[in-house]
């Protein structure tokens, strides 16, 4: 069976969602309920800023309906340093916060570097080679955003690769891209949408997107996209697309626009509306 494509946001708070995505009056403690059962999944800003108790997760995961599943990036004492290959003890804080009790609801680990950082393949292969594969007995995840254009050489896919990590594919105006594809899946994250445009990518770009999706789901690297190294081998991934950044009040309509047109929907029905 084709893996899933999961479409969704970046996180649930955002006050001008009010109104334009939420339902009037809708309940603030309620977004994330609403939000889970719109969207397929939910890229988690806030533990990059901050850690979280296991009973914050735990509550996270009995409110998305089954099939959701959230993405968590990393925190920023793990990636925003300049020897990356001394961030193990912040790396073993991080997935050690109690992220487990999410369980199957648990999505890739988002290591986003920042667009200063260059690439050294050394110290890269040594962060790659931190990232544990389970905690706890739960399986882990990795993708990796990086965002400076030294990063462009094919050595940078391998280490990758050989670490089985995905590479996060940034549609952006303001980082180079790439779409290597590397590890058991394809991490996207659609950032320039504009306002003008009611779901942030207009229809023809959504067309674009939805049948690249679906070749990431069924294994190909598809034409048109910036890659520095050879192929991936063939065989079908999880898929995971965020729209975010760019105008962010935009974004749930976007997620929802590409959800229907891959054929997907929302886990579970919508949550009762507040009268």
């Amino acid at each position: 069976m084709t893996p899933p494509i999961r479409i969704g946001i970046g996180g649930w708070t955002y006050e001008p969602w009010r109104g334009t995505f939420y339902p009037p009056r809708w309940p603030a403690k309620r977004e994330l309920e609403y939000a889970s059962r719109h969207v397929t999944a939910i890229e988690v800003n806030g533990t990059f800023y901050s850690s979280f108790k296991p009973a914050t997760f735990a509550t996270w995961r009995d409110t998305a309906p089954d099939g959701f599943v959230f993405a968590l990036k990393a925190s920023r004492y793990c990636v925003s340093r300049k020897v990356l290959a001394e961030a193990g003890e912040s790396v073993q804080r991080f997935v050690g916060q109690g992220i487990v009790e999410l369980g199957d609801k648990l999505g890739p680990i988002l290591w986003q570097l920042p667009a200063t950082k260059k690439f050294d393949a050394d110290d890269i292969a040594a962060f790659l080679a931190l990232l544990p594969s389970v905690q706890d007995g739960v399986a882990l995840r990795h993708a990796i955003q990086v965002r400076h254009a030294t990063f462009a050489v094919p050595a940078f896919v391998a280490l990758c690769r050989a670490a089985g990590v995905a590479i996060v594919h940034g549609d952006s105006a303001d980082y180079p891209a790439l779409a290597d594809v590397s590890g058991d899946l394809v991490y996207a994250r659609l950032e320039k949408a504009r306002e003008e445009e009611p779901t942030g990518y207009d229809a023809g770009e959504l067309d674009r997107w939805t049948d690249v999706a679906r070749a990431w789901a069924a294994g190909e690297s598809p034409a048109g996209l910036p890659y520095v190294a050879d192929p991936a081998p063939v065989r079908p991934r999880a898929v995971f697309v965020f729209f975010i950044n760019g105008a962010k009040v935009r974004a749930p309509h976007g997620a929802m626009a590409l959800i229907e047109r891959v054929g997907g929907a929302p886990a579970n029905p919508h949550p009762a509306e507040v009268s």
